[in-house]
């Protein structure tokens, strides 16, 4: 039996479940558990913390609470005018979504499920979803499709411009999905290279490793991880941030 299939049958099929969609096999891999566990957090502890009287809460409550406003006045409404609080709820889901999948990834045990490619893939579809929809809503359907390509063009640069434009809509997203996906991977992949020169510099001469290279090595580690968490909520910002202006300009083309 190779390693493959010791693998399949005897590690994961008892660590992880398994759903299967046919002859499809889709295994539930720690990124979806991190994802599961912050839409809980966002379904069940948020509900509780606005709802609750206790003191001791407050400053929770308080800090949803600023955060909330700041995307109504200083992200949304510059973007979407009269339609913020249509958007409010959908945006402010999307900020703490993001906010607390990179958070995860910062607990022992955890992972950062924005440090994978299909899992910020996902939110750029939404994206995408929710640009052309929003667009369609507010213009109508082939006033929308009419204002993909901007006004006052000559016909016969129609056919090459349309599809340049429709590669541009894809492009927003796409860009979306690998900038949120590069800067949340980035301090994890800084984070091992400073634990593997400890090992590095360890098997080369214990003294210099130990005494020298891993004190250096937890302090770098340390700044970094101080590092990450301010991405952490930077980069939740960034995609909220330019998913409105992706929104807001295909709402108003003009």
């Amino acid at each position: 039996m190779d390693l493959k299939t010791i693998l399949e049958h005897h590690v994961v099929d008892h660590v992880w479940t398994w759903f299967k969609l046919g002859s499809l096999n889709l295994p539930f891999s720690k990124h979806a558990l991190m994802m599961l566990i912050a839409a809980a957090l966002l379904s069940v502890l948020f509900p509780l913390i606005i709802r609750s009287r206790s003191p001791a809460l407050a400053p929770f409550r308080a800090m949803i609470e600023m955060i909330v406003l700041f995307l109504r006045d200083e992200v949304l409404a510059p973007n979407l005018g009269s339609k913020t609080a249509a958007y409010l709820p959908y945006f402010s889901t999307l900020f703490f979504f993001i906010l607390a999948m990179n958070l995860l990834g910062m607990v022992p045990y955890g992972a950062t499920a924005t440090g994978n490619l299909a899992v910020t893939g996902g939110l750029a579809l939404t994206t995408f979803v929710l640009i052309n929809f929003a667009g369609m809503r507010e213009q109508g359907l082939l006033s929308y499709l009419g204002h993909i390509v901007p006004k006052g063009v000559p016909l016969w640069l129609y056919p090459l411009l349309f599809p340049i434009e429709l590669i541009g809509l894809l492009t927003k997203s796409f860009a979306l999905c690998i900038r949120l996906f590069a800067n949340m991977i980035a301090g994890h992949i800084v984070i091992l290279s400073f634990i593997g020169l400890i090992f590095m510099f360890g098997a080369i001469n214990p003294v210099l490793g130990l005494g020298v290279t891993a004190p250096l090595a937890v302090i770098l580690i340390l700044f970094v991880s101080l590092l990450e968490l301010f991405v952490a909520f930077l980069q939740a910002y960034i995609f909220t941030f330019l998913t409105a202006i992706f929104t807001g300009a295909s709402m108003h083309p003009h």
